[in-house]
């Protein structure tokens, strides 16, 4: 009867309740899950990892995770660089994380029964890795081909090897590719600089060119206007010194300005002198003055003067002629 009352043995959903509430922040610490350096996670009816709880246990380098109901591991999984063997068999598992690389502590590494089509590029990075079985995966046939069964552990040893070397030349190749992008980038990128290059080139030429072009039009502007207004100077003096030669020429005969002016000044004066004394003259022989003292002594000298030019023979002879016609 004793037995019949005996407590329940722990059932696999209580302790996925255990986990899954100290993943929460509830629950059971899983340290009470581990023994030794080993932690077994399996048949717990996981859906999702608590990484951070993991990462609390680096003594934990064995872990198992086998047989629960994981389609994916979270993107901080590869931060538990410290595990050594990891069992992630009988899940549900498409991919593994790019960066699963990281974990370069791995030297056991079971996926059997998953999902896995291919493999990251950086599981070439797990040089660590001496046991991996991948059978019952729909792999790519090449990958497939590469690793080959794993029913024993000489074969699983082999797989490792030969897998690593797959994924290692892969990524090879893929720094070969990344490395062709980027210098195809490059050169591309140096061919639109050399581009940029020669354009702006060929328009400062032709900025220069412009330039040029229009300091020679200025410049011609320039010299041409000179020219013409030299050409009215020298024209100009040609000019005034043809003025006097053309003055010489035309009055040869005629003597200078300045003598003529007073000549003329001096013929002008003893006109109007002959005139006023001939109207002096006049005067005193016609008018009532002639009575007058002034006009007496003009009227004496006028017959003084009558008298004189009569005995004079050549105004005699010119009378005469005058007095002839």
């Amino acid at each position: 009867m004793g037995r019949l009352f005996a407590e329940p043995l722990e059932t696999p959903n209580l302790s996925l309740n255990r986990i899954m509430a100290k993943a929460g922040g509830k629950g059971v610490n899983l340290k009470d899950k581990l023994d030794g350096n080993e932690l077994d996670l399996s048949l717990s009816d996981l859906n999702e990892i608590p990484v951070k709880e993991l990462a609390a246990l680096p003594k934990a380098t064995i872990l198992d995770l086998s047989c629960n109901n994981l389609t994916s591991l979270p993107s901080d999984f590869s931060s538990l660089t410290h595990l050594v063997k990891l069992d992630l068999s009988k899940n549900q598992l498409q991919q593994l994380p790019s960066d699963f690389g990281r974990l370069v502590n791995l030297q056991h590494l079971d996926l059997l029964n998953n999902r896995l089509v291919m493999l990251p590029v950086s599981f070439a990075q797990l040089k660590n890795l001496k046991w991996l079985d991948l059978k019952d995966n729909p792999l790519d046939p090449t990958l497939a081909k590469v690793a080959g069964d794993c029913l024993d552990e000489k074969q699983c040893k082999q797989a490792a090897i030969r897998v690593l070397q797959h994924m290692k030349t892969l990524q090879s190749e893929q720094d070969r590719e990344r490395q062709r992008r980027l210098q195809a980038e490059r050169e591309m990128e140096k061919k639109r600089e050399a581009e940029q290059r020669a354009r702006e080139a060929q328009e400062r030429e032709l900025r220069r060119r412009e330039k040029a072009e229009e300091k020679e039009r200025r410049r011609r502007e320039y010299d041409a206007l000179r020219a013409a207004r030299q050409e009215m100077e020298t024209q100009t003096k040609k000019e005034s010194s043809e003025i006097p030669k053309l003055s010489s020429v035309s009055h040869p005969s005629q003597l200078p300005r300045h003598r003529r002016s007073w000549f003329q000044a001096l013929l002008k004066l003893l006109l109007l002198i002959f005139l006023c004394a001939l109207s002096t003259v006049a005067v005193c022989r016609v008018t009532e003055l002639q009575r007058q003292s002034l006009c007496i002594s003009v009227n004496a000298l006028y017959e003084d003067v009558v008298t004189a030019l009569q005995s004079h023979k050549i105004v005699q002879n010119v009378l005469h002629q005058n007095s002839q016609q």
